[in-house]
């Protein structure tokens, strides 16, 4: 087991070194995180969790700091036009550079160079900065203690979820489950066997325009009721997932969720499969303190 666990932690780490180095090599182009993903062979989902529980940031972030670094390079190394740094760290205007650059280096481009600093590292705990050489040491993995966390190793059956689906910001999904309990509540999906208020995220929200964000707002019911009119029958597969619970706020699920693939995943001795990811909502905040919602997040297991 001891072999396993260390060829599933090896692998990804691998998948993260390699593309922590794809991104430095490739600075000046614009980032493809789907092709990232897919060259890690995994979801975009669960792709995006795994890097930023690992590295502490998502591409998207390492990449813009990247950039940022290497502007303050050439700010102090060069007689570059502050305009042209601007342009060659990715931004259209002087003035978006201009304070991107002050809310990471506490000065103004041009009050960078006239005070000639040297220091152009921010702060990592990764500790991936910008080379010169384009060397790409091995990152530091982030342990916030989460290969720590309680997770269990579930057999799950067969589910069947009625839902609506919900584009936008995952913060506005309540509307989505407002339009399904209009329609479950008069089918009394609510006092079914087993009934319980189930999300289903597709994209990752760190990497995702909002407006483009895809959720199901959804609620399991048995599989001989006939399906009710608006609503979208959708089937969660049988098998093993990594179970863990989330107490309190919704806002913090996004750490759940990273702490759960980016650091207990890698040291598990488990890869991800290749089924959706899913969180059951076992009470809501119609009825319980937000201190005290429990919400349990499943992800499936090779």
């Amino acid at each position: 087991m001891a072999a396993v666990k260390a060829d599933t932690k090896s692998f990804y780490r691998e998948v993260v070194q390699a593309t922590i180095e794809r991104i430095a090599a490739t600075l000046d182009e614009a980032l493809d995180l789907e092709a990232l993903a897919r060259a890690a062979g995994l979801s975009p989902f669960h792709f995006h969790r795994v890097f930023r529980g690992m590295v502490g940031e998502t591409p998207l972030e390492l990449a813009r700091r990247l950039r940022l670094e290497r502007a303050a390079f050439r700010l102090s190394r060069t007689d570059a036009p502050v305009t042209d740094v601007a342009f060659g760290a990715g931004y259209d205007t002087h003035e978006a550079f201009t304070r991107a650059f002050k809310a990471s280096f506490g000065t103004s481009p041009s009050g960078f160079r006239q005070k000639g600093y040297r220091r152009t590292g921010l702060a990592a705990t990764c500790g991936i900065h910008y080379d010169t050489a384009g060397g790409v040491p091995p990152f530091i993995a982030r342990d916030s203690g989460g290969h720590h966390m309680q997770v269990d190793i579930v057999e799950m059956p067969e589910l069947r979820v009625a839902s609506v689906r919900h584009v936008g910001p995952y913060n506005q999904i309540s509307q989505a489950y407002e339009q399904l309990s209009s329609i479950a509540g008069p089918a009394k999906l609510f006092q079914q066997p087993g009934a319980a208020l189930v999300g289903l995220y597709y994209d990752d929200p760190d990497t995702t325009p909002p407006a483009e964000l895809r959720s199901d707002a959804g609620i399991l019911v048995p599989a001989s009721l006939p399906m009710p009119a608006g609503l979208t029958e959708q089937i969660l597969p049988a098998g093993r997932y990594a179970m863990t619970k989330h107490t309190g706020g919704y806002e913090q699920l996004g750490d759940t969720w990273g702490r759960l693939l980016g650091e207990w995943l890698p040291a598990s001795g488990h890869r991800l499969g290749p089924t959706p990811s899913f969180e059951l909502y076992r009470n809501t905040p119609m009825d319980t303190p937000k201190d005290q919602l429990v919400t349990e997040i499943y992800a499936p297991i090779a």
